[in-house]
């Protein structure tokens, strides 16, 4: 039966800790890689720098050469999962969130327009499916794999063929280029194998288990805008576990679903500054960005069109963005920061600049007409780091 717990509800504070914590955004921790990349549940992977910047906020002693490693040796991969975006996540868990987000995948590959002008049947991309993954035996890109299908189909591909096969297909991204493992033109290799097919219902309750241990306590309605599910997909998930959650009460009278013994800190525990990278998982686990993203900010760092502004935590919430800039590191705060949180920022901004510097000292450049449109600012400084 499902656990119910004693109904102290939970604080907006204490959600948020419990996210931070989770998220090993209260303190960073010694751990491998690929066990940090697994308790995270995924890295936002659309930037290179973005896994390398997230797992330096979250590991201690980070070293990059190590998820250099993990991403040659395929250890971590990459790949378009959870929210239809390129994250970053262990091999081993793969093939089962792949599983579990496959009617997204289909919908949005092979029911779209896009794909729909080709012509084809969504049993049309399933054969091709097979040559694909068998001609991406090494690294193939995208020009490769076109002249690829246009010998199978004997004339040009449409647009929307290799958008609708790169969704659904079994593949990862190759590493092919510095200075974070991937290059501007992508390259593409066959997933490893998985060991045994995966059950899509099993694979959906694993992935909310995970979810729930990485971001929780959440709601439905979070893990389906997280996973970008239809709610009538991931309810059933959640009632087959309902023996081994834990309900909470939370804000609001909403209904919070948990793992047993999961970190939930007190509301005051402290938050020290982190400086995020763009498209921050974090930021985008729930349905309510208020979490961690105060409402009043949301539009200066998620824009329109889905870009995600690399943030300034400060109290466990986003006080502000930040840049690389000649000199140091820029910080545009959206209130005003006292002193003390202005001399933590700066030690944070010590290091990343010292890890940006060894990498690419202009990492996130291409997004700069943000900054060049105005971002409202209370104080804007530049840290040097020296």
């Amino acid at each position: 039966m499902r656990w119910y717990l004693p109904p102290v509800r939970l604080t907006d504070r204490q959600l948020n800790r419990a996210s931070l914590a989770r998220q090993l955004l209260l303190e960073r921790e010694r751990l491998p890689v690929v066990d940090a990349v697994r308790r995270v549940l995924a890295l936002q992977a659309q930037e290179p720098a973005s896994p390398y910047l997230a797992l330096w906020n979250r590991v201690r002693d980070f070293d990059p050469v190590e998820l250099d490693d993990a991403f040659r040796t395929f250890a971590v991969v990459k790949a378009t999962l959870v929210r239809l975006t390129l994250h970053a996540v262990a091999a081993e868990d793969r093939a089962p969130f792949h599983a579990a987000m496959r009617p997204t995948l289909r919908a949005a590959g092979l029911y779209d327009e896009r794909f729909r002008t080709t012509g084809l049947t969504p049993t049309d991309a399933d054969a091709l499916v097979l040559s694909l993954v068998a001609f991406a035996h090494r690294p193939r890109d995208r020009v490769a794999i076109e002249a690829m299908l246009a010998e199978h189909l004997g004339a040009p591909p449409e647009p929307g063929l290799w958008r609708g096969l790169r969704l659904v297909a079994p593949l990862v991204h190759a590493p092919n280029a510095g200075p974070w493992a991937f290059g501007a033109t992508p390259s593409y290799v066959a997933a490893p194998a998985s060991p045994s097919p995966t059950d899509e219902a099993r694979a959906r309750t694993e992935l909310i288990r995970r979810y729930l241990a990485a971001f929780g306590p959440a709601t439905p309605r979070d893990f389906a805008r997280y996973a970008r599910l239809r709610q009538t997909e991931v309810r059933p998930a959640f009632e087959a576990l309902s023996d081994v959650l834990v309900v909470r009460p939370g804000p609001g009278g909403a209904t919070l679903y948990d793992v047993p013994d999961a970190p939930l800190p007190d509301g005051d525990a402290p938050a020290p500054p982190r400086l995020l990278p763009m498209w921050d998982s974090v930021l985008l686990a729930y349905a309510d960005r208020g979490r961690v993203l105060p409402e009043p900010y949301r539009a200066r760092v998620i824009r329109r069109n889905g870009d995600v502004l690399p943030t300034v935590l400060v109290d466990g919430y986003v006080a502000g963005v930040w840049r690389p800039v000649d000199g140091g590191v820029e910080v545009t705060a959206f209130h005003a920061l006292d002193d003390d949180a202005w001399d933590g920022v700066e030690r944070e901004a010590r290091v990343l600049r010292s890890l940006l510097a060894e990498r690419d000292p202009q990492a996130y450049g291409r997004f700069g007409h943000w900054w060049a449109k105005g971002l409202p600012s209370a104080q804007v400084r530049v840290l040097s780091g020296a």
